[in-house]
């Protein structure tokens, strides 16, 4: 018995030193592999990368790892995409995920986090697919406070019943018949902000899931905000809410998505309004648009600039807001069937004080011309501040001078095209570098473009040469004009048409191929390393697939910025 214990006890003697040997060799290897991992591969991407990055963190839409997006403003920006100031986001993933993509030259696309949004556009069978909108939930000092101090809105109206009925003004009287029934308000121009904002809460497609938006809207009431402050405040009272409101913006995590290249906002004012050039405080406006973080956003203003690629023309709303299609189609027929005895007609005042405008010359046209209508828009009491009297003159006139004001475009080219009359600009940067959304490319199908120089320096006569246009071509210039109401006319915010697409619904969509587009290059790494944003103007006016811009034939109008505001 007690050989054999020890033959048992030399036996498990002699099993646990095998055991540890192989423990031995085993942890060995787990060292040797840990170590090669870690020191040699490891170090070697370290010395490439020394920089630290800042991440903030993105939720996955497949798993529940986070997904992180670098902002480090040390990390180097790849090259411009066309129609965008700065780079695209930078997807950071795990180290093992880093050494698989070293290896092939495909994108793993499930790292970009705006892939469920990608994928809910593909859903056929979801009518709001590829469609739906994130409107952000803002503190109410950004929008509806403002409304409530409706009479510090500007200096020299009182906004208040301005922003009655959703945004459109108190009803039109129709006692003269100009107008029709139902629809028409004394809407101002600049409140777009209030209209655009309650259009999108009757956005058939909103949603409470930003992981699945086309794009972000944010209902901030630019326009509003700085009409407040534009006399007699200093830059810092100037720039407060804009620079607040970025602040709250890139601390919420869908900024974080794509740095907020997916976000949306709309101003019912001009672009000069938000680029002020330095910080003296006799300088115009505020510094929204040149925010390094609202550079990455897009602004709808009613008057873009031509050398920046975040901002877009939008319409200046005019006094007409269909509650349905019907009322479209029936304003449309009767701009048909009108008799037009006047050749051409303008609404507006000089400009004495600038030597550049052509509106003298224009005005002494007019009053010469059997043919040519004026209303004399002076100071005081005129009729020019009667919607009436402006739009039964342009109902009755076949073409409409829109030359330059104060800024290039007017809201009154918007209300001559909805009486049907055809609208003659002398500055591209009137309409056809502005609303390439809502009007054709091919400016000669809906308008005549007369250079300023005819009429600054030859005196080119606008009669003779409007009477020149065959009238089987004017017949088909006007039918364009007023095949573009329904696009170039905000519908009643309290209804939505069936059929048809508004100013809001083109808006709107244009965006969400914009953002969709944007999406696709970062996936695919398009990179235009050559994109100016300079010369945004002629992108804009590019066809679909092409890129580079050379010389072109309104160089001469944009090859320096205007003085003063524009």
């Amino acid at each position: 018995m007690r050989r054999r214990s020890d033959q048992m006890e030399r036996s498990a003697k002699n099993q646990i030193s095998r055991v540890c040997c192989l423990a031995s060799l085993s942890a060995f290897f787990w060292f040797f592999l840990l170590y090669f991992h870690f020191v040699i591969l490891r170090g070697g991407h370290n010395n490439t990368n020394t920089n630290t990055n800042t991440n903030h963190y993105v939720e996955s839409e497949t798993k529940s790892t986070p997904v992180y997006v670098t902002d480090d403003p040390q990390v180097q920006a790849p090259p411009t995409k066309i129609g965008f100031t700065d780079s695209e986001p930078e997807v950071r993933k795990s180290d093992t995920e880093s050494e698989s993509e070293s290896e092939t030259t495909g994108h793993d696309e499930k790292n970009y986090p705006f892939m469920k949004a990608m994928r809910a556009a593909e859903n056929k069978s979801d009518p709001c697919g590829g469609r739906y909108i994130y409107v952000h939930d803002l503190p109410s000092r950004f929008n509806e406070d403002m409304l409530k101090e409706c009479k510090s809105l500007s200096l020299w109206t009182n906004m208040c019943k301005f922003t009655t009925n959703a945004g459109l003004g108190p009803p039109l009287e129709n006692d003269e018949g100009v107008f029709s029934d139902t629809g028409w308000y004394a809407t101002n121009q600049f409140a777009v902000d209030v209209i655009f904002s309650n259009r999108m809460k009757q956005y058939e497609c909103l949603t409470n899931d930003s992981s699945v938006a086309a794009a972000v809207f944010v209902p901030f009431y630019a326009g509003f905000d700085i009409a407040r402050f534009l006399w007699g405040y200093n830059i810092s009272v100037r720039d407060a809410a804009s620079v607040d409101l970025v602040d709250w913006l890139m601390k919420r995590p869908e900024w974080s998505i794509m740095n907020g290249r997916d976000h949306f906002l709309v101003a019912g004012r001009i672009t000069w309004d938000f680029r002020r050039l330095s910080e003296e405080e006799s300088d115009w406006g505020n510094k929204l648009l040149f925010l390094p973080a609202a550079k990455n956003m897009s602004m709808l203003v009613v008057e873009s600039s031509p050398w920046n690629a975040n901002d877009f023309g939008i319409p200046y709303p005019t006094y007409f807001h269909p509650a349905n299609d019907a009322d479209v189609f029936s304003w449309q027929d009767r701009m048909r069937r009108l008799e037009r005895k006047w050749l051409f007609s303008f609404a507006g005042a000089p400009r004495p004080d600038n030597p550049k405008s052509i509106r003298g010359q224009l005005i002494n046209q007019c009053k010469s011309s059997r043919v040519g209508k004026l209303l004399e828009c002076d100071f005081g009491e005129s009729k020019c501040h009667s919607p009436s009297s402006i739009m039964q003159m342009f109902q009755s006139s076949l073409f409409c001078l829109q030359p330059q004001g104060d800024s290039y475009t007017r809201r009154s080219a918007f209300d001559s095209m909805l009486a049907g009359c055809i609208p003659v600009f002398f500055h591209p940067g009137s309409a056809y570098t502005q609303y390439f959304w809502h009007l054709p490319k091919n400016y000669t199908k809906y308008s005549v473009f007369i250079p300023e120089d005819d009429i600054r320096k030859r005196n080119v006569s606008v009669e003779e040469r409007l009477s020149q246009i065959p009238p089987e071509q004017v017949k088909i210039m006007r039918e364009e004009v007023i095949s573009l109401i329904p696009r170039l006319v905000y519908a009643d915010p309290r209804s939505k048409l069936e059929t048809l697409k508004d100013a809001f619904d083109v808006a709107v969509q244009a965006i969400i191929d914009k953002v969709a587009n944007l999406r696709k290059d970062i996936i695919e790494g398009h990179i235009d390393e050559n994109f100016i944003e300079e010369n945004s103007w002629k992108y804009a006016l590019l066809d679909e697939g092409q890129h580079e811009v050379g010389a072109h034939e309104w160089d001469p109008f944009f090859s320096k910025p205007k003085d003063g505001s524009g």
